[in-house]
């Protein structure tokens, strides 16, 4: 026998039963009426099978479809009549199941049902036949300055993967870490939760440093800036925006630090690198240039090869260079300390074990989780030999730093030291407060094995997290982002497309890659403003709030509610509470999409009612079409609260249009009569602005590549600009002034050259330009000028 679906003639039976009893809260006996046909067929079905259960003797999928369909009504065998013996043996059998208990204690004792007050006040909500709906509109609870966590309450603690500061964030990074973060905030202040949404610039490590060095700046303090902006400009609402170069994040560390080792959580062991003897360093991955091992591609980097994808390890490199001096670096053993993973396994094991019990983890974090906990942990250095980062407190290692993912997550307690002198009410507070961290998937292992076995380690009741929210990869079109080769949309560029930034947001949060990789799309992009924000939901709001403008003078009418009312409230609130349990599993996509469904309810109860008719007919169709503009109104109201965590520009334009007073613009659990009778709104404007296919087309051809042509006309231009000649070099010291544009201008410049695909004779004069430059360089130096390797002729 199949589970009752839509397509079995039952199926109206059961839905009609279902709303009756959870949407209008109706005793369970008169559900019940409407299933005795069902039920007789049920007990029909299982005399004759002779067995058990639907399928057979043993429980199924179609056995767990039926009772979860019936249970909501009857609850228990006891409520079915006494001669469907067989069925109420089935029924009592299948409620024993354990899965099937489990699920019914989820449900709750009394099911909730529209709201309805004690008596409206004016009439001006009342529904005809003495229902009502509504009641008291909620209120929004404001900040009270620096939020602190206070016992009885819940307190959310939100932290957003930090970015590395000289790296321009593109669309996939802004959806993965920082707009979902800001997205469940604004969800989690909404609601009345006391919320500290931190975030901040990742400074330190190799990437700065090597950055810096190209470009002669004080390494991050400028960038920092830009990221700022950035976000500023995508509307992210940090409570904190932050930076771990400050002395809270020495203090932090060091003291993490020193409790591992007084615990013995830490080894020593050697690495081998290599070391420029001429610079004095050793050299980190980024400051290493040869020949791969696996392609033979002359320009590897020390950690990956551009040309074949693999990745290297810097040793193995053929023919390795210091891209600083272009010196020849040499194999050095060097000490390092390390976290000793495997002796904090069992307790970080323990940890996630109750961890995943109670919390969110999406899918994808369990699994990476799961996969490191298989393959085994093993020791992970935290050491670097770098001058730029926090340094080690400890003697023989003093001339070193912390590696960037040991420092890199203790900066979401020294960004909130900076914040709040408090910092710890937050950070060591396991039992009252709840964290949760968003990232995209490849920052997870970090997050879930690494930075947890240290505060474990460190024993000192830290706060660890609760709940672990990773996404997928955005890509773009048809591939990747990449700012080398001028595709896709950067952060910075964003604001420049004329396009607002709600509409990304908007936009970035319907494809959000939840369950897996998404792909942004120029015309699909065009598609969701065109019909979803503007056909849809602008339309909507713009026609609910017209009508009240253009047929009531610019004030809410009365209402008298009908069946058909009840049955657009019903179906709203039905889609808020789904909003509300999407949104606090972090489902935002999903969650989203229950917004556009109640303004598509919205645009069907309006088309269907046809209010502009029925203010010209008699003084019947005239207060039915107060009735529906009042109702639509009430429902714009709603999404205003709704559309908040996702466009808040747009849901502060409808709170104005509509002049929502701002303590009324909280979210209840259903929709509630928030502007009643008598209410006068403002001026209605459109909210959205349609996009045309030809200015798409020219957007999607400029981001597709073609802006890196510009980019790299004007590095040519400048770079002529201030070198016409070649510049002759006087030893011994001016080998200093080129390397500081050898790797970083001219390599550069060709590389850029060759991807953007320009001209084969401007790049082959820039290679010679390159290639004298090399010359002078080793003639400088006193070395005797050679043939690069790869480059000999056959």
């Amino acid at each position: 026998m199949s589970p009752v679906s839509p397509c079995d003639p039952h199926y109206p039976a059961v839905a009609a039963a279902l709303y009756l009893r959870l949407v209008q809260g109706r005793p369970g006996p008169e559900a019940l009426g409407l299933l005795q046909p069902l039920l007789a067929h049920l007990e029909q079905q299982l005399a004759r099978s002779g067995t058990s259960h639907l399928a057979g003797d043993a429980a199924s999928v179609a056995d767990v479809v039926v009772w979860g369909s019936l249970f909501p009504v009857l609850q228990d065998q006891t409520s079915l009549p006494s001669e469907l013996q067989v069925l109420r043996s089935w029924f009592g059998a299948v409620s024993a199941w354990e899965p099937c208990r489990a699920a019914a204690a989820l449900l709750p004792e009394h099911p909730p049902h529209l709201p309805g007050p004690p008596e409206p006040r004016g009439g001006g909500c009342a529904g005809g036949g003495g229902a009502r709906w509504g009641g008291r509109a909620p209120h929004l609870v404001p900040a009270a300055g620096r939020e602190l966590p206070v016992e009885g309450e819940r307190n959310v603690l939100i932290t957003s993967a930090l970015p590395y500061v000289n790296n321009v964030p593109h669309l996939g990074n802004i959806i993965g870490c920082v707009l979902s973060a800001d997205t469940f905030a604004r969800y989690c202040r909404l609601r009345g939760w006391r919320t500290l949404f931190v975030c901040g610039t990742d400074e330190y490590g190799t990437a700065t440093e090597t950055r810096a060095l190209q470009e002669g700046l004080t390494r991050s303090r400028r960038y920092h800036a830009l990221h700022a902006d950035i976000y500023t400009w995508f509307r992210i609402s940090f409570d904190h925006f932050g930076r771990t170069t400050t002395p809270q994040q020495t203090r932090i560390a060091q003291d993490i630090f020193q409790r591992l080792l007084a615990r013995g959580f830490l080894l020593q062991d050697t690495l081998e690198q290599l070391r420029c003897e001429s610079c004095g360093r050793y050299l980190a991955d980024r400051f290493v240039e040869g020949t791969c091992p696996c392609c033979g591609y002359a320009e590897a980097r020390g950690d990956q090869c551009d040309r074949c994808g693999k990745l290297i390890n810097a040793v193995e490199l053929q023919n390795p260079q210091c891209k600083l001096c272009r010196g020849t670096p040499v194999v050095t053993p060097t000490q390092h300390l390390f976290l000793d993973l495997p002796k904090l396994e069992g307790r970080l094991e323990a940890w996630l074990e109750r961890t995943w019990a109670a919390g969110e983890w999406t899918a994808n974090a369990r699994h990476i989780t799961r996969t490191w906990l298989r393959d085994g942990l093993k020791p992970r250095c935290i050491t670097r030999d770098l001058t730029w980062g926090t340094p080690v407190p400890l003697d023989g290692f003093r001339d070193k730093v912390f590696y960037v993912w040991f420092d890199a997550p203790i900066g979401y307690l020294s960004i909130t030291a900076n914040y709040t002198e408090h910092w710890e009410r937050w950070w060591k507070n396991p039992e009252q407060v709840e964290l949760y961290n968003f990232m995209a998937k490849d920052n997870v292992p970090f997050h879930s094995v690494v930075f947890p076995c240290s505060l474990l380690g460190a024993d000192d009741n830290y706060t660890l997290v609760n709940h672990l929210i990773a996404t997928e990869y955005l890509n773009y079109e048809d591939g990747k982002f990449s700012k080398s080769r001028g595709v896709g949309v950067f952060g910075d560029m964003a604001k420049d497309t004329g396009i607002p930034a709600d509409v990304w947001r908007f936009y970035l949060l319907y494809l959000r890659p939840e369950g897996q990789d998404s792909a942004f799309s120029w015309a699909d992009l065009m598609l969701k403003n065109n019909s979803e924000l503007l056909n849809n939901l602008g339309n909507f709001i713009n026609r609910a709030g017209m009508f009240v403008c253009k047929f009531f003078g610019g004030t809410v009418p009365a209402m008298a509610l009908t069946a058909e009312d009840q049955r657009l409230l019903a179906r709203v609130t039905l889609e808020m509470r789904r909003y509300h349990q999407l949104m606090e599993r972090v489902r935002l996509r999903d969650a989203l999409r229950c917004v556009l469904g109640i303004s598509r309810h919205g645009n069907q109860y309006i088309q269907v009612n046809e209010p502009w008719k029925r203010i010209k007919g008699d003084e019947r169709d005239r207060q039915r079409a107060g009735t529906v503009t009042g109702v639509a109104v009430n429902v714009a109201a709603a999404l205003a609260a709704l559309l908040q965590p996702f466009v808040p520009g747009v849901s502060a334009a409808i709170q104005g249009q509509l002049r929502i007073p701002p303590e009324r613009c909280g979210l209840g659990p259903g929709l509630t009569c928030t502007l009643p009778a008598g209410h006068r709104v403002g001026t209605v404007s459109p909210l959205f602005q349609k996009l045309e296919p030809e200015q798409v087309e020219a957007l999607r051809q400029r981001f597709g590549g073609g802006q890196l042509t510009e980019q790299v006309a004007k590095q040519v231009r400048a770079h002529r600009a201030r070198d016409t000649t070649v510049m002759p070099l006087t030893p011994p010291n001016h080998h200093h002034t080129l390397k500081s544009f050898l790797p970083p201008v001219q390599g550069n410049l060709v590389r850029q050259l060759k991807a953007a695909q320009v001209e084969k004779a401007q790049v082959d004069t820039q290679v010679a330009k390159l290639l004298e430059l090399k010359r002078q360089l080793a003639l400088a130096e006193g070395r005797s000028p050679e043939v690069p390797k790869g480059k000999r002729k056959k």
